[in-house]
């Protein structure tokens, strides 16, 4: 298995009428050595930043952090146009984008934006198809001619920077299958972590279709999306009644994280603050005490 570095992302929420603060928060991110600056992308909500334009807003104010849509709302971005865009931050930032990309979820709201509603079958599709586009108008190259269910070019030029990384919200096994044969990263949906049902039930179907497509499964890194709170002492119980992580102390946080790289794969891990604290505070206690902790004792092994 390949040796990799463990990813540590923040998410700030997308509120417009927090802009400002979300741009500094990104801003302190990366000063603080974080790896990754993650945004949601729901386009049909008013008060809330679209993804891409706070992407690159990020991307222009920082030097080091890499941005994640999580994910991308594939259905209201047409592929070809989503391909533009990462691979114009991907050449603005040096690098620094990675496309979280999921079928879509959010179906009555999508159709009341204007988007057409997609049966699950089709949605796979939608996704397998756009990763598949995506790869092929990156890196340069002939130019590209496609006649797929859901995008129809010709002759279209790919753009001269390699692709991003690419990593997916499945949550169906057919998904999971398509993670598993083309993407590069996994998110489980629904917050779910390294113990939970979900994700002990879905990473062997991601596992299984790499091996399939003749590819290594370690390949496929998995990400953790990760709420929670980093409180000031220890808790009692830093899972609930049904197992979801709540939080805890800087010392239970590190010592849940060491165990979920060294003894469960996490490849790397946004977090999400809860509790309604300052999010000063709870991005100062992430990259600054849990962050450099986890990397200390997973450099040890």
């Amino acid at each position: 298995m390949t040796q990799r570095t463990t990813l540590f992302g923040f998410a700030p929420g997308t509120e417009t009428a927090r802009a400002a603060e979300i741009v500094r928060l990104g801003v302190r991110a990366d000063r603080s050595g974080l790896d990754l600056f993650s945004t949601s992308d729901h386009p049909y909500y008013g008060q809330r930043l679209d993804a891409y334009s706070t992407l690159g807003f990020v991307l222009g104010a920082t030097s080091g952090i890499a941005g994640l849509a999580n994910v991308t709302n594939l259905p209201s971005r047409p592929a070809p146009v989503l391909a533009r865009a990462v691979t114009s931050l991907s050449a603005l930032s040096g690098g620094r984008i990675v496309l979280g990309i999921g079928a879509g979820g959010f179906w009555d709201e999508i159709e009341r934006f204007g988007r057409p509603r997609l049966g699950p079958g089709q949605a796979v599709r939608a996704l397998e198809e756009a990763i598949t586009l995506v790869r092929a108008l990156s890196g340069g190259g002939e130019p590209v001619t496609f006649h797929g269910e859901f995008s129809d070019i010709r002759d279209i030029e790919p753009a001269d920077v390699p692709a991003p990384r690419i990593w997916t919200g499945s949550l169906g096994e057919r998904s999971l299958a398509v993670t598993g044969r083309l993407a590069d990263g996994w998110i489980p949906g629904h917050a779910s972590d390294w113990v939970s049902e979900r994700y002990l039930a879905s990473r062997p179907l991601v596992d299984r279709a790499a091996e399939e497509a003749g590819r290594d499964p370690s390949d496929v890194v998995t990400v953790f999306n990760l709420p929670g709170r980093i409180t000031d002492t220890p808790l009692g119980r830093t899972r609930d009644g049904d197992g979801r992580w709540i939080g805890g102390s800087v010392g239970q946080w590190v010592e849940e994280l060491t165990g979920a790289v060294l003894d469960h794969r996490a490849a790397g891990f946004v977090h999400f603050a809860t509790g309604g604290g300052p999010l000063d505070v709870a991005l100062g206690r992430w990259a600054e005490d849990v962050v450099p902790a986890v990397r200390e004792n997973v450099a040890k092994g």
